[in-house]
């Protein structure tokens, strides 16, 4: 095995520097408000989870600086927002001329700084530039009687997807009328999320982009009376944070939360169907909102699906994401690479071994063999794929995402349990049920409390058209995807669907 030429960092890098100057500086990477690359923040050297190797790093600021760039924002906020629609679609429209030209260096940034392998590095690139292209073609509508948010969008987001989530979202924002604020995340995609935010702020976008700990920078990202909405993207424990803060504020607010997603097996018999699945299933090492890490499976089909799922389990491809046998070999299309970093690896190896230890019983432990690795390269951060048979009530894969490559597997008796396994972590996002009869199927999927419920298909994030959101713990606040999403980031007299303390609000309601 050899790294594919032309795909090092220190090349990755040249080129990013060459393309854009003025935000990849000899000090390092600069943040950008108030229209200027600004270098500043104190910045640690960053690591690849794909071999360990020094990348760049985020130059975090201070308080007193995001300040600063709030302020900044919303002295851009309301000029932006008197520009005239056709004037936003054409720089918007430019801007992602600009990201696709560089869609190849975008994705290669992916790959080093979070692991993705490069088909799904590419597919983030591409998801983000043509969602919002959908956006440029089909918004007039969507802003009828509609204005601007009174300050701009903050957006924090978790790290696994820097353009198709948080570069879309704000790009969206800015389409919509409003300036946006990014927080770069802490754990990887600074550099790519850099990248792209220069190439789309030389078309004169109202962008901002920052870097430092979301714990410090909260109480300004969250709470400076300047930001007119909070969209968050991440896991519960910040998420209620986030939500703390914004209490006693009638703030617009979009936190996309995690939740446990699971799959339902029941009264079903297409085994080679479920079969094809799993192998999908384990896309990006099931790093993502949307990955179903629980089957919960009617007892007395449990051999005809351990016969479907073992087979495809074993079949999961991964390792380094530009590891090839020669210099003439594709990059290798691989479920996934690395976690994220070589902590989490460990955290989720642990907490296995603890299940195990208490009860659970392995059904696959993966090894580190059956990967594609170079020679001798450090593989601290990456973690086989995992199954595993009833993980004891004590251990945190028995009720929340592991956001890894691990599935649990619980056995029920009764459509009362079935919906009680599936319904452990209070609410998610998405769920499925692999089920022969589709009048049974809607009839267990309306007690299911996910926002998406499948039928003998996975359900997604979805993209342009369709909207998107959360039920119980698993979202707060308004809704997003298709119309909505330009609704959650403007004002008008139409109603607002989503999670609200007082009520939720469903698209289905209407």
């Amino acid at each position: 095995m050899l790294l594919k030429p032309g795909t090092d960092w220190p090349t990755v890098y040249a080129r990013c520097r060459e393309v854009a100057p003025e935000a990849f500086q000899p000090g390092g990477l600069a943040n950008f408000w108030g229209g200027l690359w600004r270098i500043g923040g104190a910045t640690t050297p960053g690591v690849s989870p794909v071999d360990g190797a020094e990348i760049a790093g985020a130059p975090a600021v201070d308080q007193l600086t995001a300040t600063a760039a709030v302020r900044a924002a919303y002295d851009q906020h309301r000029p932006w927002g008197d520009t005239p629609l056709s004037v936003r679609k054409q720089r918007v429209a430019a801007a992602l001329d600009a990201l696709g030209e560089h869609r190849e260096l975008l994705a290669l940034l992916l790959v080093w700084e979070i692991g993705k392998p490069w088909r799904l590095a590419t597919a983030d690139v591409d998801r983000c530039i043509d969602g919002v292209r959908w956006y440029v073609e089909e918004i007039d509508p969507m802003l009828a009687g509609r204005t601007p948010l009174p300050g701009p969008v903050t957006n924090i987001a978790s790290w696994n997807y820097p353009m198709s989530v948080l570069m879309h979202a704000m790009l969206v924002q800015v389409l919509a009328g409003n300036a946006a604020i990014g927080k770069a995340p802490t754990d990887g995609g600074v550099s790519c999320l850099t990248l792209a935010v220069a190439l789309a702020a030389r078309e004169g976008l109202p962008l901002t982009l920052i870097s430092g700990s979301g714990a410090k920078l909260s109480s300004v990202l969250v709470g400076a009376p300047e930001v007119g909405c909070v969209s968050f993207v991440g896991g519960r424990d910040v998420g209620g944070q986030v939500a703390a803060r914004l209490v006693d504020s009638d703030k617009r607010h979009v936190l996309e939360q995690e939740g446990l997603n699971c799959w339902g097996v029941w009264e079903f018999s297409q085994w080679e169907l479920l079969s094809g699945l799993v192998r999908r299933s384990f896309e990006y090492g099931k790093q993502r909102c949307t990955a179903y890490p629980r089957y919960v499976v009617q007892r007395r089909l449990f051999d005809a699906f351990l016969a479907a799922y073992l087979p495809a389990i074993r079949e999961v491809r991964f390792g380094h994401p530009l590891a090839v046998s020669s210099v003439e070999d594709q990059l290798p299309d691989l479920e996934y690479g690395p976690l994220i970093n070589h902590a989490k690896a460990k955290e989720l190896n642990d907490v296995v071994s603890e299940a195990i230890a208490r009860g659970g019983v392995p059904l696959h432990r993966g090894s580190l063999a059956d990967g594609r690795f170079l020679p001798g390269q450090p593989t601290d951060a990456y973690l086989p794929p995992v199954a595993l048979l009833a993980p004891p009530r004590s251990s945190p894969l028995h009720h929340a995402e592991p956001f890894g490559p691990v599935d649990t597997i619980v056995l029920v008796d009764t459509e009362a349990e079935l919906l009680a396994g599936m319904n452990a972590s209070n609410g998610s996002l998405v769920a499925s049920l692999a089920c022969d009869d589709p009048v049974l199927a809607a009839r267990l999927a309306a007690d299911v409390q996910a926002f998406k419920v499948g039928v003998n298909r996975p359900r997604s994030r979805g993209d342009r058209e369709e909207v998107f959101g959360g039920r119980g713990a698993s979202w707060r606040g308004a809704f997003v995807g298709g119309p909505l999403l330009v609704h959650a980031m403007t004002t008008g007299d139409e109603p607002l669907y989503g999670n609200f303390p007082s009520s939720a609000r469903f698209p289905s309601d209407v």
